[in-house]
């Protein structure tokens, strides 16, 4: 295979992926002195965090009281209480001084009038422990993450990170149980380079694309999560996928929860306001999980809205063009270009899409990742770390609050960066890596660079996407886990068929959205065979032959493994129900009030 030959780099630590978490990660190490890579696929700044709306929660109490312990308390339950205590008290514990330290670095956010950032409610978000409504999400207008990448990116470049723009990380390089490094491939080139480090971090983002209707970006294609099922390494909770309420009818566009926030309301085809029935004190800014479902069941009983009453109204005309202008101009935006709607005037046509993905690389609250050695659930794979969408830390548990995930990727990029400083010396020697490290890479390369099957990898992507469409969706049955199991196995089976028709190595698109399907496929199986085997309903996953949570028998993490054939094997982990400190007062009973 003359074609292929590796170019070889050495640092202490090596991020791949450059949204929030990982250029989170990546300054914080550069700023700390360490040799720094960050591999990404996308320009950093075209990373899908720039695609976050509504804001960064803190309970900084800026525009009302708040504490960091009823920011914990709203999150643990906003988990459906399958969230790790230890995970989320750090992190909201965090929240404040990471905020600030982003409002230092640069990040521009709103100001009230005494000058202060501004903040305001998100669903799931309150006070005194579920008693009072909490505006605690800061915002920059509705262009949050852009904000936060642009900043991020900016700092990662004032401390001399060094970018590798445009690479596709192949696979993890294994040895031995732990992991020395990557294998990316340069689009421009078409070289392949392999990349060693004491230290990889995966900041890849989620796998919303495995989805027909989403508003993940193009490029979220579970790419970490498919090189650790690769490495032998299980996946965390993968059947928990949220479906943010409020998708732009038909383009899947995503309408912040800002603007519910903000006022906006959702009603049914009779000009009902319904939230009022589901959820009579938090309404319209309940929880994702619970509006979703919600506008699900309005539109199944024939509430609907439009000539084939299968959307939902969401107004913001009451809130005036003065509002809408200064706190969700991009939404205004978004609206006109994407459903020809002027909010000012009429109401904007929604639907529940898959928006975020709580499952992911199981990791610990120092970043590191943790898998089943023998009876040890938490042991640690040395040499690897996980952030972000990609990581399941797990603070989000069976369903994220809006506004979490921002802070999930600053919280946590940092920690990472933290443990890397805490825990390692720049510029310490590496070992030679073995001769032939990362020749499997390059055999399942060259295999699909020159597949000749008869499936275009477009047909078996949508073949994918309508069955977790319709078989792993916002409510899930027995019958049709089932169907989509048996489905699912027939459809990755199929990509040993896959066709494709570009043979060259330099900009082959048509080769990585193959490799990028691939990936897709692996979360896919270990996603609905996840659904399948967990019987009960708990956060975003919806059984409605096991309408209760049952915390006897379910409280607990799906650690699945998927295997080069999509076989999946289950297992499960005990979820941390202990706090990391004694600092937290006592949460009142476990209710589900919403």
């Amino acid at each position: 295979m003359s074609d292929y030959e590796f170019i070889d780099h050495s640092y202490d630590v090596v991020v791949v992926g450059a949204g929030g978490s990982g250029l989170r990660a990546t300054f914080g190490l550069a700023e700390a002195g360490f040799k720094t890579a960050c591999v990404t696929k996308v320009f950093p700044t075209r990373s899908h965090t720039v695609a976050a709306q509504g804001g960064i929660s803190a309970a900084l109490g800026n525009m009302g009281e708040d504490d960091w312990r009823w920011h914990m308390y709203d999150t643990i339950k906003g988990a459906d209480w399958l969230g790790d205590q230890d995970a989320i008290e750090y992190m909201c514990k965090e929240a404040p001084d990471a905020v600030i330290e982003l409002e230092h670095y640069g990040v521009p956010f709103s100001r009230t009038e005494d000058g202060k950032i501004y903040q305001r409610p998100f669903g799931g978000m309150t006070t005194h422990y579920g008693e009072g409504t909490a505006q605690r999400t800061c915002a920059a207008a509705d262009r949050t993450g852009h904000a936060m990448l642009h900043t991020l990116y900016q700092q990662s470049l004032k401390h001399e990170a060094e970018f590798f723009i445009e690479y596709f990380a192949i696979d993890l390089i294994m040895e031995n149980g732990a992991c020395r490094g990557v294998v990316a491939l340069d689009l421009a080139t078409g070289k392949l380079h392999r990349f060693l480090g004491h230290q990889v971090i995966l900041a890849t983002g989620g796998y919303g694309r495995a989805y027909f209707s989403c508003t993940s970006a193009h490029t979220c294609t579970g790419d970490g999560s498919a090189m650790v099922l690769r490495a032998g390494l299980p996946l965390q909770d993968m059947e928990f996928v949220q479906f943010h309420p409020t998708g732009i009818y038909g383009a899947g566009c995503l309408i912040t929860e800002g603007v519910r926030g903000e006022g906006g309301y959702l009603t049914n085809s009779d000009n009902e306001r319904f939230m009022e029935r589901y959820a009579p004190n938090a309404k319209d800014l309940a929880s994702r999980d619970v509006v979703s479902r919600s506008m699900t069941i309005e539109i199944r009983e024939g509430r609907g809205v439009g000539s084939d009453k299968d959307h939902i109204h969401l107004h913001l005309e009451h809130l005036g063009p003065e509002v809408i202008e200064e706190r969700l101009p991009g939404i205004a935006e978004t609206a006109r270009i994407f459903a020809g709607v002027d909010v000012a005037k009429e109401p904007i046509p929604v639907l529940p899409t898959v928006h975020y993905n709580m499952g992911g690389v199981p990791a610990n609250y120092k970043g590191e990742v943790v898998t089943r050695r023998g009876d040890d659930y938490e042991a640690v794979v040395p040499g690897l770390m996980a952030v972000g969408e990609a990581a399941c830390v797990s603070v989000h548990g069976a369903n994220r609050l809006g506004s979490n995930s921002l802070l999930d990727l600053v919280v946590f990029g940092r920690a990472a960066a933290k443990h890397c400083v805490d825990t390692m010396t720049p510029d310490a020697r590496h070992k030679p890596l073995a001769k032939d490290a990362g020749q499997d890479s390059i055999t399942r390369l060259d295999k699909l660079r020159n597949a000749k099957g008869s499936k275009p990898t477009a047909a078996i992507r949508l073949e994918m996407q309508k069955v977790m469409q319709n078989h792993a969706a916002v409510f899930r049955t027995t019958e049709t886990l089932g169907e989509g199991v048996k489905l699912m196995h027939e459809t990755f089976g199929s990509f040993a068929d896959v066709a494709v028709q570009d043979r060259s190595l330099i900009w082959n698109t048509d080769l990585i959205e193959t490799m990028e399907l691939e990936n897709l496929l692996l979360n896919a199986m270990a996603t609905i065979e996840s659904a399948a085997n967990r019987k009960e309903s708990r956060g975003a996953h919806a059984h409605e032959d096991f309408p209760d949570r049952d915390d006897v028998n379910w409280m607990k993490h799906t650690f699945s493994w998927v295997n080069e054939k999509g076989d999946v094997s289950i297992d499960y982990r005990p979820v941390h129900q202990e706090t990391l400190t004694d600092d937290v007062a006592a949460v009142p009973p476990k209710a589900r009030v919403y």
